[in-house]
């Protein structure tokens, strides 16, 4: 696996809400796309994405979840409709639509943003997509609940990330998680990742998904751990959306970090007709 390119540097910047800061970053000159992780991850997930796409002539917004990485956890609640907000008062803080790029319950966001604000929204790569509740086995959303509790969520979720990473890793893999937990042990970080995942319902997204109409591209890795049957998941959502759909091979919940020059190739491909201009 090859290891992250390095664009200019870039200095984080802080969008105001009415509860808190988030946190994001902005490089490149062009068209816009947004990055946007999923829970528990922080926007420097996309660090084998970004600096290909600032290359192909494209400006490139990555920002932390409320309560996750650099952005504030002063937030009160979280989940599909939450960060739906955020993207769009990020799109409009940055004056003009974007391609939103969203893994996991981002994706989901994605879908109520660009049904609440179609102007906003040209176009949405869905990464390891949550646009529905999965059917879970009776309990398991209880035991979810029990392993995200603040007292002990940094230690379960360093025992759990390899399994979401199913596949190949990416080289800087061991490096990322050492982050990723010693976030998740700041003060505050914790319970807001608790929060996410108890406020979270991905049925919110999918009563929105007739109301999307702007090109999709689904990104599933073939092993999603996520999903009972990934290939089956992401052509349902593909056909719902009339969008494209690419299965990533020996890729878990994480695509875009576990095999970059695939998934950089399709997003390339989608924005060169998506987002013309670049």
């Amino acid at each position: 696996m090859t290891a992250p390119q390095h664009t200019s540097p870039s200095t984080t910047r802080f969008l105001r809400r009415a509860e808190g800061r988030l946190a994001y970053d902005v490089q490149g000159s062009g068209p816009l796309v947004l990055l946007v992780p999923g829970m528990a991850e922080l926007r420097s997930s996309y660090r084998f994405l970004t600096p290909a796409l600032v290359a192909a002539g494209y400006t490139v917004a990555t920002t932390d979840l409320r309560g996750h990485g650099d952005s504030d956890t002063t937030f009160t609640s979280y989940g599909g409709p939450e960060t739906a907000s955020d993207i769009s008062a990020l799109i409009t803080e940055l004056g003009r639509p974007a391609v939103v790029v969203g893994n996991s319950l981002a994706a989901g966001a994605g879908v109520i943003a660009a049904a609440d604000h179609p102007g906003q929204v040209c176009g949405l790569v869905l990464v390891g997509p949550f646009v529905r509740n999965p059917t879970l086995p009776p309990g398991m959303r209880s035991l979810f609940h029990l392993m995200t509790s603040p007292l002990w969520v940094a230690t379960v979720w360093k025992a759990y990330m390899p399994s979401l990473y199913a596949g190949t890793k990416p080289a800087d893999f061991t490096a990322y998680r050492a982050t990723v937990v010693d976030r998740l042990r700041q003060p505050g970080h914790g319970r807001a990742f608790s929060q996410t995942a108890r406020q979270t319902d991905h049925a919110f997204a999918e009563a929105r998904l007739a109301e999307v109409d702007t090109p999709v591209l689904v990104v599933m890795g073939d092993r999603d751990p996520d999903f009972k049957d990934p290939a089956a998941e992401a052509a349902w959502i593909g056909e719902t959306l009339h969008g494209e759909v690419m299965m990533v091979p020996d890729a878990g919940h994480y695509p875009h970090a576990q095999q970059p020059e695939l998934t950089t190739r399709a997003v390339l491909d989608f924005l060169a007709k998506a987002h013309p201009g670049a």
